[in-house]
């Protein structure tokens, strides 16, 4: 096998749009905005022009490509939120960040990524992560493997007695009825018990997170909020090097699921070490 495929798609040409608009629209950018540039969605959260810029590109690039599948990127959300019922419920759907890590692209930090993700009826089934500062692009389909360029990535090892990983404590809320102690003092105090190897820290981005679990980096990754845009990539990539990405609960994390809390680990051994650890969240 050259490369994934997927019944319909052209994987090949969408991979060559990502980084077509990586190199064309965001890479230019990069350490060059002006103040004018950056604007706030909401308190904290910030949308730069070459998020909007980026998005219109792939939205189109996609539709030209297959022009049956309906897009719907994270900017387009912000403007018209009823779009995520087309993402729970569409037969086949695209989902794109044009910038994840937004926050890390104004600071002029590298660890910023463009995804793209196809849903079908609810599962994530393809994913594109490009990080144009790394010169890495992963992509998986369903059944096809997942690579890293040219190369396929082998299934991760993990040593169950020294995982290494982390939690994003953002979106941590601090007070929970059922957990005297709060989410946020749980998953601090879990997250510390499995070990040296294992850290919290304010903001884990998505793409940068999904790559360094699927080439064997790191072995988890817990997340409290779980917008799609964020997270159906690396399900789609995780899923085909033997990882997963499960709830609380252990159910399957879904385009269709508006939960919270999610696990994300190179083995369905290790999503279960760290939940145990965790616990009682599920």
């Amino acid at each position: 096998m050259s490369g994934p495929h997927l019944e319909g798609i052209p994987v090949a040409q969408v991979t060559a749009l990502v980084r077509e608009v990586a190199a064309g629209v965001v890479r230019p950018r990069f350490r060059a905005l002006h103040a004018d540039d950056v604007s706030e969605k909401s308190p904290g959260d910030p949308v730069t022009v070459v998020d909007l810029a980026a998005e219109e590109a792939l939205t189109a690039g996609l539709l030209r490509l297959t022009p049956d599948v309906p897009v719907v990127g994270e900017e387009a959300v912000a403007a018209d939120p009823s779009l995520l019922d087309v993402v729970a419920t569409a037969e086949r759907v695209w989902v794109v960040d044009p910038i994840d890590g937004t926050q890390a692209f104004v600071d002029g930090a590298p660890d910023y990524a463009l995804m793209v993700a196809l849903v079908e009826r609810g599962e994530a089934v393809g994913g594109w992560i490009c990080l144009p500062e790394r010169e890495r692009m992963l992509v998986a389909v369903r059944g096809g493997g997942a690579w890293d360029g040219d190369i396929r990535l082998a299934r991760p090892e993990a040593d169950l007695r020294a995982l290494r990983g982390g939690a994003a404590t953002k979106f941590l809320p601090r007070d929970r009825p059922e957990l005297p102690n709060g989410v946020h003092e749980r998953v601090t105090s879990g997250i510390a018990a499995l070990g040296a190897g294992a850290t919290t820290s304010d903001r884990m981005w998505a793409g940068a997170t999904y790559a360094s679990i699927a080439t064997g980096a790191t072995d988890f990754a817990f997340y409290w909020r779980t917008k799609p845009w964020d997270h159906l990539v690396g399900a789609a990539i995780l899923r085909e090097l033997g990882g997963v990405s499960i709830r609380p609960d252990g159910t399957d994390y879904r385009a269709d699921d508006d939960g919270v809390g999610l696990v994300v680990a190179s083995s369905r051994a290790v999503a279960d070490a760290v939940l145990e650890s965790l616990r009682p969240l599920g």
